[in-house]
């Protein structure tokens, strides 16, 4: 005779994702928050936005493509081999200031916020 044991399936918990796992792609046709889309693009390509820089980016209606954010990458590697530790990357009337050690932008500017400005604790800069 042979006895059957019988195990229950587990009972998974509904609740908030755990931290670390990857969020699921959107549906077919689903809005998609901006501030997701903008956070996904900007870690990217090793490149990471302050919260500072996140705020800026948003106030001052500053969108950056693919595009931009490979050259801002290409604009760091440089700085990067160059010894640079704090550098400012102007690019297309923007202007970034990049800590290059952790690979952060710390602020975002566009063409009207730089006029009058001086730009302090940076050690380069790099034109794009």
């Amino acid at each position: 005779m042979v006895d059957k044991v019988m195990y229950p399936q587990p009972i998974i918990p509904v609740g908030p994702s755990k931290a670390g796992t990857k969020p699921q792609k959107p549906e077919q046709g689903s809005q998609v928050p901006f501030r997701d889309v903008l956070e996904n693009q900007l870690t990217s390509g090793g490149i990471k936005f302050s919260s500072h820089a996140r705020q800026r980016l948003e106030v001052r209606n500053i969108r950056l493509t693919g595009d931009d954010l490979a050259k801002i990458s290409s604009a760091v590697d440089r700085a990067a081999q160059k010894g640079s530790r704090d550098s400012l990357i102007m690019m297309n009337n923007l202007a970034f200031v990049v800590s290059i050690k952790n690979k952060t932008v710390i602020t975002a500017m566009d063409n009207a916020s730089m006029k009058d400005h001086v730009f302090t604790n940076i050690d380069s800069a790099v034109i794009v």
